[in-house]
């Protein structure tokens, strides 16, 4: 049995002996709930403390107070969550695992995944309309009975506006560093004599900060709120984004470029065109002591990528499109015993997918981690299939109170997950001149792959009194493979090697999480708290290894990885109308189990995860029309590959400073400026090691923003 950490030792004592300082279970109703309320969990309003996870809440006035251009500029409040850019508002996320494109979040937007499990994207929140939202909920670790495949780091939910009857407009524009510019607008008011809708654009441009890493965006949202009486509502939400930008804004640089010339571009070709169309209807009919909800949805997702992830070692550009119908049903019935609830559902999801992809013929010069790729030919059609996704989803969930102040709730989830491929491809291989050589890629005419797990949830909350309150959980989450992992396996330098590759891809399993965690919630004289520690442990997780009956190397399910960490969210009123806020956290993330086909890395520390983590935020607002924000972000120190070797040392991590300000001239005009990265702090948004060198992507210099919002 492993050893649990210090910080889970420490409270599990910490725990009874508050539990005997508190009052009895039985002494009289439930304490008064001041707390905020949360939506992820299930899908209705529910109070924060009676909720058994941990749960950060980005309210709708502090989005519009960031004003973020990325979601790397948001999410961070939250302790334990932050996010690097990549390109544009590409991004990779690290919540309780490393920084990673790994598919283990689940992007929600109102709830409904933001992509289907199948095609699932690391980059989805660029599909959403971010800097717009009402609300952002992120529940770090394993989901809720509610969430299926994915949700093993975390789950982020975005909240659309809810429109008001009152007419509205409003209108920012705004412009700053390296040809940037933004509008935002708003309209809204009353749909019918019970209903209100509300629209809101976004248009992004910028040139980029390093050569040829130009961003455009153009997003919408309509949503129409009705009130149909007998406790009927409903709820329709449309959104479309278009993103056109150039991806080489995270070409890696050696140390010297990385200090000394770091708008330099080796990967300029690189370029990334997407499209995204989501709808979705919501039903919803509150009965005396229950309720039920539909909620059938669109969605539609297209991309052309030419990645710059693939440059160097399998250069192609792909062209994915996928079309989603589903309906996620669930009803709620309360018990008259407990104050207990009872909710059941099934989500349904259905999507065909398709992917071609063409590998180039790249112009190059230089050598290894100089290597600058200048121009390119599309040469051989190396994929080309289509995919059928298909997931049916039931899941219940209890919650009930035995004492007055005690919350348990458990759930239940059981996933089934079909894919059904058909190559436009011959079976066998298809040859294409890779880099200058020729390589292999197996090809399968047809396959039917099927995947069930169970996925069992159980969770606490205490209150000790009206201000405090304990939570604990255990809960198991799972992921599935994708179609990329099942029917793309990659290139081999052999026919034969091709083919088998190919083949033992079709063995994945899901990689399966568990989690415990343990933490207090609370405030008092101003202050609030959210203290948790957790232990999160994954296995049968993705390993390069070779096989032996065929001595090709593939990815196999023969890892299992450990991480470990403590969180604090604290708020503090400190006098002269100041505010601080803080998310810190401290983790450590290791191989348990993790020999690949060239080494054996079991115990080490996994690469590109920080053990600090921390944003703090010193409000000012001396008036009611004046903000003044100072934030200080920090990343601490990781090591740059998996075999934690001094020869290549760590990231030495680093500390950012932000300065946000507005003011309201008039009820109608408001100014509002701020200045990220103000010391100029040369940083990396990610290092690691290329070509047998340390590399780094460096970060945004210090650049300037200036809005102006008027509204009507």
């Amino acid at each position: 049995m492993k050893p649990f950490p210090t910080s889970l030792i420490l409270l599990s004592f910490l725990v009874p002996a508050a539990l005997a300082q508190s009052s009895r279970p039985s002494d009289g109703p439930p304490p008064a709930i001041l707390a905020p309320m949360t939506v992820t969990g299930t899908r209705e309003s529910a109070p924060l403390t009676e909720t058994p996870a941990a749960i950060g809440i980005i309210s709708a006035a502090s989005i519009r107070e960031t004003a973020p251009m990325h979601p790397a500029q948001l999410l961070s409040q939250i302790p334990g969550v932050a996010v690097a850019v990549t390109n544009g508002e590409g991004h990779t996320t690290a919540i309780r695992q490393p920084f990673t494109t790994s598919p283990v979040y689940l992007f929600l937007e109102d709830g409904i995944p933001i992509r289907a499990t199948g095609f699932f994207n690391h980059n989805a929140l660029y599909e959403v309309n971010v800097p717009m939202a009402g609300r952002v909920e992120v529940i770090r670790g394993p989901g809720t009975a509610l969430h299926g495949s994915d949700a093993i780091g975390g789950v982020v939910n975005i909240l659309t506006r809810a429109p008001t009857a009152t007419p509205l407009a409003t209108l920012t524009a705004e412009g700053g560093s390296f040809g940037t510019w933004r509008f935002l607008g708003a309209a809204g008011g009353a749909a019918s004599d019970h209903g209100a809708y509300g629209v809101n654009l976004n248009l992004t441009h910028t040139d980029g900060w390093r050569n040829h890493t130009g961003y455009d965006r153009q997003s919408a949202n309509v949503r129409v709120d009705q009130s149909l009486g007998r406790g009927v509502t409903i709820k329709s939400v449309l959104a479309v984004s278009k993103i056109d930008q150039q991806t080489g804004a995270n070409s890696p640089l050696t140390y010297a470029d990385y200090l000394d010339h770091p708008t330099r571009n080796l990967l300029p070709i690189a370029f990334r065109q997407v499209s995204a169309v989501r709808a979705s209807v919501e039903y919803e009919q509150v009965f005396d002591s229950a309720a039920i909800s539909l909620i059938p949805y669109f969605r539609d997702n297209a991309m052309d990528l030419n990645g710059s992830y693939n440059l160097n070692s399998d250069p192609r550009i792909e062209q994915t499109h996928n079309v989603s119908y589903g309906l996620m049903a669930k009803g709620r019935q309360n018990l008259p015993f407990w104050r207990a609830r009872l909710i059941g559902g099934v989500d349904f999801d259905s999507s065909a997918g398709s992917r071609q992809e063409d590998n180039l013929l790249v112009t190059r010069s230089g050598t290894g981690a100089n290597t600058l790729f200048s121009d390119y030919a599309r040469g051989t059609r190396i994929y080309d299939y289509r995919v059928t996704f298909q997931s049916l989803s039931p899941y219940v969930h209890v919650e009930f109170s035995p004492l007055a102040r005690l919350r348990v709730t458990a759930g239940l989830r059981h996933d089934t997950l079909r894919f059904a491929l058909r190559n436009h491809l011959a079976p066998g291989t298809v040859s294409a001149v890779v880099l200058g050589a020729t390589r292999y890629y197996g090809q399968i005419a047809r396959d039917d792959a099927r995947f069930a797990h169970t996925s069992p949830k159980l969770g606490a909350t205490y209150a000790l009194n009206a201000h405090t309150h304990l939570y604990a959980s255990y809960h198991f989450g799972f992921r599935a493979p994708s179609e990329s992992q099942l029917y793309r396996a990659g290139n081999d330098a052999g026919a034969a090697n091709a083919v088998a590759k190919a083949q033992l891809a079709r063995a994945l399993k899901p990689i399966q999480a568990r989690q415990f965690e343990l933490g207090v919630r609370g405030d008092h004289g101003g202050w609030t708290y959210d203290l948790v520690a957790y232990d999160l442990t994954k296995q049968d997780d993705l390993v390069s290894q070779r096989n032996l009956a065929t001595n090709v190397a593939t990815s196999v399910n023969a890892g299992e990885t450990e991480h470990r960490g403590v969180e604090a969210a604290i708020g503090a009123d400190l006098g002269y109308k100041l505010r601080l806020g803080t998310a810190l956290s401290y983790s450590r993330q290791r191989y348990v189990r993790w020999v690949t086909s060239t080494a054996n890395f079991n115990g080490k520390d996994i690469e590109a995860a920080p053990k600090v983590m921390a944003n703090t935020r010193l409000t000012w607002r001396p008036t009611k029309a004046a903000m003044l924000q100072l934030e200080w972000i920090r990343i601490g120190a990781y090591w740059l590959e998996p075999g934690n070797s001094p020869a290549f040392g760590r990231y030495p991590g680093h500390d950012l400073i932000n300065l946000r300000g507005s003011y309201r001239l008039s009820p109608h005009l408001s100014v509002s400026a701020r200045v990220m990265n103000l010391a100029d702090k040369r940083y990396a948004e990610s290092a690691s090691i290329a070509s047998n060198t340390p590399v780094f992507s460096p970060g945004l210099p210090r650049a300037g923003y200036v809005a102006i919002e008027y509204n009507w």
